[in-house]
């Protein structure tokens, strides 16, 4: 079985179609299509946080750093400032918040 990977994104697999993508540093005109301004924005202190996706989240970190390790998997996905990230419905993961973050975020339950 082989898999296969994008060089423009980092995605650690959890399963046959969940990963978690990372686009670094995208664009002002990407941000710009996807309307993030006009996002929600959420912040949290450092720590540790188990989530379930139960809608596909995406969001672009304004400050912070983060390391997700996917539930099952043993890998790990690192983001932070400037980055928007896609977590697909469905995923499971816990966040390890090592900088304080704050960020614009979007579910979408499609």
């Amino acid at each position: 079985m082989g898999t296969t990977s994008s060089p423009d994104t980092m995605a650690a697999a959890a399963g046959p179609s969940l990963s978690i993508t990372v686009e670094k540093n995208p664009p002002e005109a990407r941000l710009l299509q996807l309307g993030i301004k006009s996002w929600p924005k959420w912040g949290c202190p450092p720590g540790k946080f188990p989530l379930k996706f139960d809608a596909r989240l995406t969001c672009y970190l304004l400050k912070g750093r983060v390391r997700a390790s996917v539930k099952g998997t043993g890998r790990c996905v690192e983001f932070g400032a400037g980055d928007l990230v896609v977590f697909p419905k469905g995923l499971s993961c816990t966040w390890d918040v090592v900088v304080g973050i704050d960020k614009h975020y979007n579910f979408d339950s499609s």
